[in-house]
């Protein structure tokens, strides 16, 4: 382990980290711009009566207030081992065929589309199934799994290789010298992406489908906060107890039993999904008319051009804005949290504590903090800042947290505040900021679905169009949202290059298992 957290030589030279402290004064320039033009308001009467009402819930839990929170709980586990199962299963067949260019791209489109909306894609296809809620799930994560595995099969030692027999075939090959290779890293981010499943399994809810959001939203509205906390502390549990009831042993009864356990809904009518294939999503002036006519093509182009200027345009530039301001609290959040599980900062009993804190907030999807910081001060930027950073940061600070128990300190190392600017974060840095940008796609995702809370992200136009039945323009401006996704990752890779933070799978696998809590 020492050897996998050791930091490069590459990140320690002085211009190199002149580099990492210019690109991180930009972005944190960046930051204040859009600081000035995001909308951050307080719109509530009296946030301080709501706080108060929330804390009072906080240490008041009633466990008893919701008699269906076995179901819902059963139905959030269900959902995310199906899901989850199905996209790991899709990944892994097409990583073995990822490094064709088409394959990536498709595979980069889905990923970059949050659960949330491809649940609201489906509900107008197959209604409120529990198809819906599975295929939410499986296909992001689809897309997630086929490059993750692709880049270990790529990055895998490749001495097995060289005791193959010549004239082996190549599913011998695989199988016996390639996969076995690869296996436990694979295993781990699987893991790793059922603990993600769980959490967009519980926010799912809140499109309707039975799962942890349905009854949290519920609670939220009826200001019962005493039955909130009883939902998230069960939630927390759950999450923090995986090692303990998902063993291997016992996945193949789970898979078996989980289809049962998802429960009903309304029929699927094929009916439906052809006319949304084929009349809903096709742009209004293209709908039943003549595409060889220029006419129609013109109306078209005018359309677009509309839909981008008072729609698109507004919610990208909203969309930007918040991401990256969200980006630099996340960024100083991050350096603020890591001590709090350091051995080099606090003992035993003062770790524990930052530990559970860093869990709870970081098992809270960031869907769920803005409902309850949206609670507290209304529809504006606020509350997202606020969810994305905490929840991001807490990822972060507990990955800077484990790196920096690796570094070895000098004898006659100082302590306190200069331990920690001159000594921890110095050697922390470049691995820092690896994290940071590789969270960057990921805040731009969240902040886009946050939309649907009434923030005006692209997200917000896309619920609008929603509610007014117009699905073309819905997908119009979802697939503006992948577009920009794409966009995003493809930077935040260029600038991960360019400064030489460049981190293999191997280590991401097993960081990313240790991002909550494994």
């Amino acid at each position: 382990m020492s050897k996998l957290l050791s930091i490069p030589d590459a990140l320690l030279n002085r211009p190199q980290n002149s580099s990492m402290v210019g690109t991180s004064f930009m972005f944190v320039c960046v930051a204040l711009v859009c600081l000035y033009l995001a909308d951050i308001s307080i719109s509530t009467y009296d946030p301080w009566l709501e706080i108060h009402r929330m804390m009072l819930g906080v240490i008041t839990p009633d466990f008893f207030a919701i008699d269906a929170i076995g179901s819902a709980l059963v139905k959030t586990v269900a959902f995310a081992l199906v899901g989850v199962s199905l996209g790991a299963v899709s990944g892994f067949f097409l990583a073995q065929v990822y490094h064709l260019r088409t394959v990536r791209l498709a595979c980069s489109l889905v990923r970059s589309v949050h659960e949330l909306f491809w649940a609201l894609i489906f509900l107008q296809m197959l209604g409120l199934t529990p198809l819906t809620g599975i295929l939410a799930i499986a296909l992001p994560y689809a897309g997630i799994c086929a490059k993750v595995y692709s880049e270990t099969f790529e990055e895998a030692e490749a001495s097995a290789l060289q005791a193959v027999p010549l004239g082996s075939g190549i599913v011998s090959t695989f199988f016996y010298a390639r996969l076995p290779e690869v296996w436990v890293h694979i295993v781990n981010y699987t893991g790793y992406r059922f603990e993600c499943g769980l959490r967009s399994s519980a926010v799912l809810g809140f499109v309707g489908l039975p799962t942890l959001g349905f009854y949290l939203e519920s609670a939220f509205n009826e200001g019962n906060y005493s039955e909130v906390s009883a939902l998230l502390i069960t939630f927390y549990v759950l999450i923090a107890t995986i090692r303990y009831w998902l063993r291997l042993k016992f996945l193949g009864v789970y898979l078996i039993a989980a289809p049962f356990l998802l429960g009903g809904g309304a029929d699927i009518k094929l009916g439906n999904v052809m006319r949304f294939l084929t009349v809903d999503i096709v742009p209004a002036p293209l709908r039943g008319s003549d595409l060889l006519d220029a006419s129609n093509w013109m109306k078209f182009f005018s359309w677009a051009q509309n839909m981008l200027t008072d729609q698109a345009l507004p919610g990208i530039i909203a969309t930007i804005v918040l991401t990256q301001i969200a980006l630099v609290g996340t960024a100083f959040l991050s350096l603020a949290f890591f001590p709090l599980i350091s051995e080099k900062f606090l003992g035993k009993y003062g770790r524990m504590v930052g530990h559970l804190f860093l869990v709870i907030v970081r098992s809270t999807p960031e869907f769920i903090l803005a409902y309850v910081f949206l609670h507290l001060w209304g529809p504006s930027m606020l509350p997202a800042i606020i969810a994305l950073s905490l929840h991001n940061g807490a990822i972060i600070g507990h990955l800077m947290g484990r790196y920096s128990n690796e570094i070895r300190l000098r004898p006659d190392h100082a302590n306190g505040v200069n331990l920690y600017g001159y000594e921890i974060v110095p050697r922390l840095y470049g691995q820092f900021l690896a994290f940071l940008f590789y969270r960057w796609e990921v805040i731009m995702r969240e902040t886009a679905i946050l939309g649907i809370l009434g923030i005006a992200t692209l997200g917000f136009y896309v619920d609008s169009a929603l509610a007014d039945i117009r699905l073309d323009r819905a997908m119009f401006l979802i697939a503006i949202t992948a577009l920009l996704n794409v966009g995003i990752d493809s930077l935040s890779r260029h600038i991960r290059q360019r400064l030489r933070l460049s981190r293999t799978v191997q280590n991401h696998s097993r960081v990313s298992t240790q991002a909550d809590g494994k």
